[in-house]
C-alpha cells in the first residue's frame, strides 16, 4: 500500500520539527508514499475531497491537547468519514491523544489520558526526557514528552497493544474504524539525533525509526484486513 500519504502542518501541531519528522519517517518507510503536508497556510487544504486522495493521515505532536482540538474540531467529521471509509490515520502524540474521545475524533475504543510515571519514578509533563517501553514484548528507549496512554476499555474488539510503558500502560496501539485503521503512539519514535541533542539527551545506541515503522506497517495491515462497507 503506497499513495498520498497527508502530514498536517499548521497551528495544532508545535513546536515546528514535529510535523517534518512524521513526513521524514513516513518517506524512509518501504511503503513509497508520497508524503504531502495539509494544513490553514499549506497548499493542500484539509478538506474531505483532499482527504479522499490519501491512503493515510498523520497528526503529528504539538502543543496542548484542548487547544489543538479547537483549531481541529471543525475537521472531525472529515477525519472520521475519511478513516471510516477506508483510510489511515496515524497520531504521534498529541496525535494520540486527538485520536480519542474527551476531547478528539473519537477514533479508537475508549479515551486518552496522559502518562506520568504511573508510580515508578516522576516523569515532567513539560520536560523532555526518554522513556523505556517494552515495544511487542522487547525494551527500547525513546523520546518523550507529556505522551498519551490509551485507556482500552477490556474486551474491545481487534486491538493490538504495540507497547507499554513501564507500568503495563499502553503506549501505542492500533484499531480498526469503519473499513479503515488507526495507530497511535505516546512517545516519539520518529525523533532523530537532533531531538535528543537539543534536550541534552543521551540519543538511544539503536535509533527509532524501525519502531515508527512497525506502527506504520501494522496499522496499514489491520486497514488491508477491514472489510468493504464497516460501520464505525
Amino acid at each position: 500500500m503506497g499513495g498520498l500519504a497527508l502530514v498536517y502542518r499548521g497551528p495544532a501541531a508545535r513546536p515546528e520539527g514535529c510535523p517534518e519528522a512524521v513526513a521524514e519517517l513516513l518517506r524512509s518507510s518501504p511503503h513509497g508514499f508520497d508524503v504531502r503536508y495539509v494544513g490553514p497556510k499549506e497548499e493542500l487544504r484539509l478538506r474531505p475531497e483532499v482527504l479522499a486522495r490519501a491512503a493515510v493521515y498523520a497528526q503529528p505532536g504539538g502543543g496542548e491537547l484542548r487547544p489543538a482540538y479547537r483549531r481541529l474540531r471543525r475537521h472531525r467529521r472529515a477525519v472520521r468519514d475519511h478513516v471510516a471509509a477506508g483510510g489511515v490515520y496515524l497520531g504521534f502524540c498529541l496525535g494520540g491523544y486527538l485520536a480519542g474521545a474527551t476531547p478528539g475524533f473519537r477514533l479508537i475504543p475508549g479515551d486518552t489520558d496522559r502518562w506520568t510515571g504511573g508510580g515508578r519514578g516522576p516523569v515532567d509533563g513539560g520536560r523532555d526526557t526518554t522513556v523505556e517501553v517494552r515495544w511487542r514484548g522487547h525494551p527500547r528507549r525513546m523520546f518523550f514528552q507529556d505522551g498519551a496512554r490509551f485507556l482500552v476499555p477490556p474486551g474491545a474488539a481487534d486491538v493490538q497493544v504495540l507497547a507499554r510503558y513501564p507500568d503495563g500502560a499502553v503506549a501505542a496501539l492500533t484499531a480498526p474504524f469503519g473499513a479503515g485503521a488507526v495507530g497511535v503512539v505516546g512517545p516519539h519514535p520518529e525523533a532523530g539525533p537532533d531531538w535528543y541533542r537539543d534536550a541534552g539527551l543521551r540519543a538511544p545506541a539503536r535509533p527509532t525509526t524501525d519502531l515508527g515503522h512497525d506502527l506504520i506497517d501494522a496499522t496499514l495491515d489491520v486497514a488491508d484486513r477491514r472489510p468493504t462497507g464497516s460501520r464505525p
